[in-house]
């Protein structure tokens, strides 16, 4: 995995995230250029399968400053570029649940692709998120005096 460029932070927030998977990301145009300036935006985005694919909705990929005329909707659908073995194996854990498709990095790899990597996530209530905030709070404590004693 190369260097992140987008993190959704409010996912790992707001959902207990299982199953992650590295998707391309279908794009037109400046899109890419606009990607590696950092131009992106999650909030509020999700994927979804319709058909025998896997569409990501939502997602603000702001238009590139220099592109002019070239540039497309910031925050039309877009296909998420997966083997129909991985959809169906996603669709398969998606039946009967109450389960969604979170995007949660963008990121380009090695070869300067980009890519996405969307996992399952189940939301949680406002008692787990207490609850997520306490042990992060409390992790963190522990963290800062094990270092003062080190030292």
């Amino acid at each position: 995995m190369g260097q992140v460029l987008i993190s959704n932070k409010k996912a790992f927030r707001d959902y207990f995230l299982d199953g992650m998977w590295e998707c391309g990301l279908e794009l037109k145009g400046m899109e890419v250029k606009s990607l590696r300036d950092g131009g992106a935006n999650f909030a509020d985005s999700f994927a979804r399968i319709e058909g025998s694919q896997i569409i990501l909705h939502n997602l603000h990929i702001n238009p590139y400053q220099q592109a002019s005329y070239m540039n497309v909707e910031p925050a039309r659908p877009r296909r998420l570029l997966l083997h129909k073995r991985e959809i169906k194996k996603i669709t398969s854990r998606m039946l009967g649940t109450s389960l969604a498709l979170i995007p949660t990095k963008i990121y380009f790899n090695a070869r300067g692709f980009a890519k996405i990597e969307i996992a399952l996530g189940k939301g949680k209530r406002l008692y787990d998120k207490r609850e997520a905030v306490k042990k992060k709070a409390l992790d963190r404590q522990i963290a800062r005096t094990i270092r003062t004693r080190r030292t």
